[in-house]
């Protein structure tokens, strides 16, 4: 019998990993990203206080119908690159979740990057 290894409880070991060496602050808040199937989220935290200061996904109503594809995931990014400048926030420190930098999780950071958010 094969056993075939679980991706998600290697992807959180990973995210485990990261997050001991990474954390946000009111200065500098953490970008989080959390990628399902078809959706893809992301959050601006200040782990001192232990407070979403901004999130942004693919499931929101002005998306419509999604595809889980880069161009949702560019979207998204840009998204909340707005809604942080909106709340002052120009400076983030990156975590991926575990997650390859790679594909949706590189197009997400890349749409943040081109709103304005410096990582």
């Amino acid at each position: 019998m094969v056993i075939k290894p679980d991706r998600n409880k290697a992807r959180k070991k990973r995210h485990r990993r990261i997050r001991n060496k990474i954390s946000g602050t009111a200065q500098r808040p953490r970008l989080n990203v959390f990628r399902s199937l078809r959706n893809i989220y992301a959050q601006i935290i200040d782990d001192e206080n232990g407070v979403t200061l901004v999130s942004a996904s693919s499931v929101e109503k002005d998306f419509g119908p999604t595809k889980g594809n880069k161009e949702e995931a560019r979207r998204v990014g840009l998204l909340i690159a707005k809604r942080a400048a909106e709340k002052g926030i120009t400076e983030v420190v990156f975590d991926r979740g575990g997650y390859l930098y790679h594909g949706r999780v590189k197009e997400l950071a890349e749409g943040a990057r081109e709103g304005g958010l410096k990582f």
